[in-house]
């Protein structure tokens, strides 16, 4: 082999390495509550906004406070360092990124699934193909 086809093997060896070392650790996937907690890393927690639960936005220290229920049905505290998001109340689901803290958990980004416009107009055309008059005729 040629000296420059080594040197270009090693450095995509080694540049794949440092990808993999610094960004291995924050590809955690979707967990629920208690396995964040227990492996106190980083995770994506996906579920839904306990509307019966208290919520509380503090202007002094700029913090969002909730109760989010996972997919399991486990309601835990979620304080957020920045406003309410918006359409939070519209929300379907919620992914909260970030980790256990000791009385809540603490995200520091939130993804908010709306509910999309376009699904009722889809629903619409699926129920008017359906109830249209078919147009082969009987002879």
């Amino acid at each position: 082999m040629k000296i420059k086809t080594i040197l270009g093997v090693v450095a995509i060896i080694a540049f794949g390495g440092m990808l993999f070392a610094n960004f291995g650790s924050q590809v955690g996937g979707y967990q629920n509550f208690a396995k964040a907690e227990a492996t106190g890393t980083r995770a994506h927690v996906v579920g839904t906004w306990a509307e019966d639960m208290p919520t509380r936005y503090d202007r002094q220290q700029n913090v969002f406070i909730f109760h989010m229920r996972d997919k399991e049905g486990t309601i835990q505290r979620v304080r957020y360092a920045n406003p309410k998001p918006a359409n939070f109340e519209e929300a379907e689901q919620l992914v909260v990124e970030g980790y256990a803290g000791d009385d809540a958990f603490v995200a520091e980004s939130i993804l908010v699934k709306c509910p999309s416009k376009y699904n009722d107009a889809r629903g619409l055309k699926g129920k008017e193909a359906s109830n249209a008059p078919s147009s082969t005729s009987a002879q």
